[in-house]
């Protein structure tokens, strides 16, 4: 039985949905879905058009908002709002270190996990949509790998749609994952000359830590390893509106004077295993890579084995010299299996999903050149996470695509500019811009 409640301006029914772990075998297995729906209260007794929000991640529940927040309060105008849990995060049957060893060892986990990408929640939407519509299409919003599966989901399923609106997640349609890190690390060492330039006295201060870091073995409260690799990866918030910034006020109150001498502090080790942990989202670590698996070639840890052609990213030459430390982000290595306590018991499983060699086709690029379904995308120009030049040439590829190409926000633009951002893309499907 659903459970409604209310917030200022807006009610709130969590629903709860079994679906196939496997689409393709109905009568197997099932896991259960949740979501929650969202009606603004002067609304609620109305017939409201759907939307539903796909989240971005992999790996992240839906948001969980107060009220009218962010982009929310303008799809309320018009909406009957359903925030989804994608497979395996939030309250939909969740997949991490706890719960996978109920399915068995590595091997077992591994395959599991194979049905935790976007095609599967494509299907899942669909197959909770008439229960939810009575069958009519839905707008679908999807933010950054939320996108992803957007166009995944106008590949295989656009008789579901009524609109799709994305936030920067447009995804090449056919790039292997060593050419998405191919494209992404020079992405990210733009944002890290673009956050020193705005704050050089990062300089020394990110070089002083990284020092720090390779004389000595450092183990955050959280039983998180931190190594200079690892403080590398601090770079993934260079990609958010206030990223850079924070990133600063965390590098200036790194160290601490003690009786043996400078040691980073407890508060600086507190925030970063806060922004370095994957207990909240594990699947973000296990499926990144595999999120970009078509065909028959296996990822094999693209981003590891691309970062080798940049050599600019190892810190200790780097320290040989005088340069500024490079930052990392938004990419998912063996190590970060090995530093992460709630990763740990997971290394093996993720490795043999980077081993896979059976990926199914996420993309239908025939059937994208004769979409019929309104779509507009915002397409963020300085973006860190996805490619702009792989979201334009997608763009191109899809019938009637209208796409705004911005550098007013950065990735989290749908959150940072909310309703304005929302609008924009409404009134691009509507041919109202």
């Amino acid at each position: 039985m659903s459970a409604s409640y209310r917030q200022p301006g807006v009610v709130l029914t969590d629903r709860r949905f079994t679906v196939p772990l496997d689409h393709d075998a109905p009568d197997g297995e099932t896991i259960e879905l949740y979501a929650r729906e969202v009606v603004a209260t002067d609304k609620a007794e109305r017939d409201l058009p759907w939307l539903v929000y796909l989240q971005g991640g992999p790996g992240f529940g839906a948001n969980r908002f107060i009220g009218k927040q962010a982009w929310l309060g303008r799809a309320l105008d018009e909406y009957r709002v359903l925030l989804l849990d994608q497979r395996g995060t939030g309250n939909s049957t969740p997949a991490n270190r706890q719960t996978l060893p109920l399915r068995g060892g590595p091997r077992e986990q591994a395959d599991y996990l194979a049905h935790f990408r976007a095609d599967s929640i494509v299907r899942d939407c669909e197959a909770i949509r008439p229960t939810v519509t009575g069958g009519a299409p839905w707008t679908v919003l999807g933010q950054s790998f939320g996108g992803f599966c957007t166009v995944t989901y106008l590949s295989y399923a656009p008789e579901g749609l009524r609109t799709a609106l994305i936030t920067g997640g447009l995804p090449s349609l056919d790039a292997h994952a060593d050419d998405v890190y191919r494209a992404a690390y020079p992405r990210i060492e733009h944002k890290a000359a673009a956050h020193y330039a705005r704050y050089p006295q990062d300089v020394e201060r990110a070089r002083r830590i990284a020092e720090h870091l390779l004389a000595h073995d450092v183990v955050l409260p959280n039983g998180y390893r931190l190594t200079v690799e690892a403080f590398q990866s601090l770079g993934i918030v260079l990609g958010k509106s206030d990223g850079s910034h924070r990133l600063h006020y965390l590098l200036e109150d790194a160290f601490v004077r003690t009786p043996q001498g400078p040691a980073l502090s407890d508060a600086f080790q507190e925030e970063v295993q806060g922004l370095l942990s994957f207990a909240g989202h594990p699947l973000y670590a296990l499926v990144h890579e595999a999120c970009y698996g078509q065909g028959a070639e296996p990822t094999g840890w693209a981003a590891e084995r691309v970062r080798a052609e940049f050599p600019q990213f190892d810190a200790a030459k780097t320290l040989v010299g005088d340069g500024p430390l490079l930052f990392t982000g938004e990419s998912v290595h063996p190590w970060t299996f090995d530093n992460d306590p709630a990763l740990r018991p997971l290394r093996e499983t993720a490795d043999l999903l980077a081993e896979r060699a059976d990926w199914a086709p996420l993309y239908a690029p025939d059937r994208l050149a004769a979409n019929e379904v309104p779509v507009a995308a915002a397409v963020y120009h300085d973006d860190m996470y996805v490619d702009t030049e792989h979201s334009l040439e997608t763009a191109g590829t899809i019938r009637g695509l209208r796409a705004w190409v911005t550098n007013e926000f950065e990735h989290d633009g749908v959150r940072a500019g909310g309703p304005r951002v929302l609008d924009r893309l409404i009134a691009l499907s509507r041919d109202e811009v």
